[in-house]
């Protein structure tokens, strides 16, 4: 499965790099705005990990935001396209998310995870390991695809499984195949909560701006949500 994905996403490498950050709706207005306001406006003095980084995105706010920032992704040609983004301006690392993380204990003040912790079969180890490079009080903000909607793609038609999903995505006229892990809302909560303890959760909804140019997107949104977010703090630690 880890080289699905990074096939994968080494195939879809150049889209993100040109065009997801201008023609992608459901990133631009909807996803990303509603996790950035999850994040305080300035993150001066904190060590972010970007788990997933895909082309550098997060990666460069989290710099604006001045934070002294670690990026990692599966895919080489994701890790390329991030550093051509960003530059010297934070370190970058081709790492796998369900491996464990080469940093060191209590590294990090925050870890940001974009759309990404649903390629991962197993993602108990992956908690842990965000569980042990976070410092006390630690955050962990994460983006996944919302149960609802991953509920229509499946062919097993149980809802309470952990279900192998291949999603087909368009991209300049041919189609990729998308693998990925679809799970009920009690497994994604109750995996979370081993670990941590749970903030917020939200149901993004798309932006004024995404229904002045795509209505009939949006009111799909409105009903049926895409997306969910999780915020959750290392548990056993109060810091703010």
């Amino acid at each position: 499965m880890n080289n699905r994905v990074k096939e994968t996403y080494n195939q879809l490498a150049d889209d993100y790099e040109h065009n997801v950050d201008t023609n992608s709706p459901f990133n631009t207005q909807y996803e990303r705005p509603a996790m950035m306001n999850l994040l305080p406006s300035d993150l001066r003095n904190n060590k972010v990990l970007d788990a997933g980084c895909a082309a550098g995105w997060y990666t460069r706010q989290l710099i604006h935001l001045g934070a002294d920032v670690t990026a990692t992704d599966i895919s080489p040609k994701m890790v390329e396209a991030t550093k051509r983004r960003v530059g010297e301006a934070a370190s970058v690392f081709c790492i796998d998310l369900g491996e464990k993380l080469p940093f060191e204990d209590e590294t990090f003040d925050w870890i940001i995870s974009s759309l990404v912790l649903h390629y991962i079969k197993d993602w108990s180890s992956t908690f842990k390991e965000f569980q042990r490079i976070l410092n006390p009080g630690g955050k962990l903000l994460f983006s996944v695809h919302h149960p609802f909607m991953d509920f229509k793609l499946s062919e097993n038609g149980d809802y309470f499984s952990n279900e192998f999903i291949i999603d087909q995505w368009e991209r300049e006229g041919k189609m990729i195949e998308v693998p990925f892990y679809r799970r009920p809302l009690q497994m994604i909560l109750n995996d979370t909560l081993s670990h941590f303890s749970i903030e917020q959760i939200i149901e993004p909804q798309p932006t004024e701006e995404f229904k002045m140019n795509e209505p009939e997107k949006y009111e799909r949104l409105m009903k049926n949500p895409h997306f969910m977010i999780v915020k959750a703090i290392k548990k056993g630690n109060t810091r703010d």
